[in-house]
């Protein structure tokens, strides 16, 4: 028997899927309204700030670049070098609880409102869509209608832009890797002086046209794992895009007339939604809170005179007619967790900024000097964040030894310049010193121009043994 409505789904299974379990195409119908605004301009906002940023040059580097060629990460003209994985750890971490806590607060706001998939396939790629095979309505024509030259063109005209549009998406992401104006060069060069660069840019725009020119809101419904796991986070007082039923049932013809909530059973909710569900079914894992559904009721209401937010940003105690709590135990306790790696991760970016120290030993331990010193060489290897480091002088740790032991180094003071710097380094001593300290000396480096010590280390002395 055929529904009464295409729009009225089934409830054993999704609205992308039919009954022999082949995809069925979305397409969303356009709305109007307040949040469309706001999320128009959010989407732009992030938009320009990924196609935009990396153009502007801090310190003779990229505002962002993460260089995993060299290992260093450019942050507003600041560069980290070599991070430590006990950094990247706490990094990871603390984003995971954040994003916990602000699901525990808002649903899930992320997908939403700035996950790149619905930024650039809402503001890109269908307006492209529409650009080329029309409305809604005539592109589902067009999909069901026969082959023909009038839908080869437009379907090769579609994906020739998509291709466009993911290529320069790809290259921007690349961008972010070699830095943009490196990019921009090596593109006029032959593609085999540069092959890995350019099969990874292939690669991704080749990810990047099929996700969002095909895969789309099945990525959301299939392979991100964010929806899945959304709803250990979420608890009764989270916000979410709700249906509210005490209000809207019955629907208008499911009982007699003068009787009927506010909904009148015109499917514009469903018509609108991106992953093809009917909000009014309660809170669901393909609701991504885009709030398409929002401004679809509003627009209805508006027109019945009847108040606004049948659909609305609620919790599930706001629609029992119960308080609303912002915060929450499960909601404080991810605050707290990512607080605490957060701090973590800056205590450890404290110490990893600092100059480190690594005296590697010649292959002769030692030499005997003609007035009877012993000299010991080493090889000093320096390293330190940022891009430039302090004038750096060394001096011993012990004042009691400072008469007896000199250090010796190519330059006074040592400048570093970049992220890791060698020196060859000298310590020239009397023999008294090995039985005044049993071989161990600390050496201090220090800040030529503010004194602050900068970095220490214990190093062994060897030298003949005594009779």
């Amino acid at each position: 028997m055929s529904k009464k409505n295409i729009f009225d789904l089934d409830p054993e299974r999704l609205g992308t899927t039919d009954e022999f379990g082949h995809r069925v195409y979305m397409y969303p119908e356009d709305v109007k309204g307040v949040w469309k605004d706001r999320r128009k301009f959010f989407y732009w906002f992030l938009i320009l700030i990924y196609l935009v940023l990396p153009w502007f040059n801090i310190n003779n580097k990229p505002a962002i670049q993460i260089d995993i060629f060299h290992r260093e990460f450019t942050f507003l003209g600041w560069t980290l070098h070599g991070i430590e994985p006990i950094l990247f750890f706490f990094l990871v971490a603390s984003g995971l609880f954040f994003i916990a806590f602000i699901t525990s607060l808002l649903g899930r706001v992320w997908c939403g409102w700035a996950c790149p998939q619905t930024v650039f396939i809402q503001t890109i790629f269908w307006k492209i869509d529409e650009l080329i095979e029309g409305k809604p309505k005539a592109r589902r024509e067009l999909e069901a209608a026969p082959w023909s030259f009038n839908k080869a063109w437009r379907r090769m005209a579609k994906w020739a832009l998509f291709i466009i549009v993911s290529s320069h998406i790809a290259h921007t992401f690349i961008g972010y890797i070699v830095g943009p104006r490196n990019l921009l060069m090596i593109t006029v060069h032959h593609p085999a002086e540069n092959w890995g660069l350019f099969l990874a840019t292939l690669i991704l725009t080749a990810i990047f046209l099929l996700d969002f020119g095909w895969f789309r809101e099945q990525f959301c419904i299939i392979a991100c794992p964010y929806g899945r796991i959304q709803s250990v986070f979420l608890d009764e007082n989270s916000l979410v895009v709700a249906y509210d039923q005490k209000r809207g049932e019955p629907r208008f013809g499911t009982v007699e007339k003068g009787s009927e909530g506010d909904c009148i059973n015109c499917y514009h909710c469903v018509k609108v939604c991106p992953t093809g569900i009917d909000i009014r079914r309660g809170t669901q894992l393909e609701c991504i809170h885009c709030t398409q559904c929002i401004d679809a009721c509003d627009s209805i209401m508006e027109k019945l005179h009847k108040p606004k937010g049948l659909i609305r940003y609620a919790s599930e105690n706001e629609l029992e007619g119960n308080k609303h709590k912002v915060l929450t135990p499960r909601s404080v306790i991810y605050a707290s967790i990512g607080v605490l790696f957060i701090s973590a991760f800056a205590f450890f970016l404290n110490k990893s900024t600092s100059i480190n120290m690594v005296f590697i030993r010649s292959r002769t331990p030692f030499t005997l000097s003609s007035e009877g010193k012993i000299l010991n060489n080493f090889q000093l290897k320096l390293s330190h964040q940022g891009d430039s480091g302090p004038q750096v002088e060394f001096r011993v740790k012990q004042e009691n030894l400072r008469n007896d032991i000199e250090l010796i180094t190519p330059s006074h003071p040592t400048v570093l310049k970049e992220a890791e710097h060698k020196v060859v380094f000298f310590i020239r001593f009397t023999p008294e010193v090995l039985k005044k300290t049993n071989g161990k000396i600390t050496i201090e480096a220090f800040d030529n121009t503010t004194g602050e010590v900068l970095s220490e280390k214990e190093v062994s002395l060897v030298g003949p043994l005594s009779e």
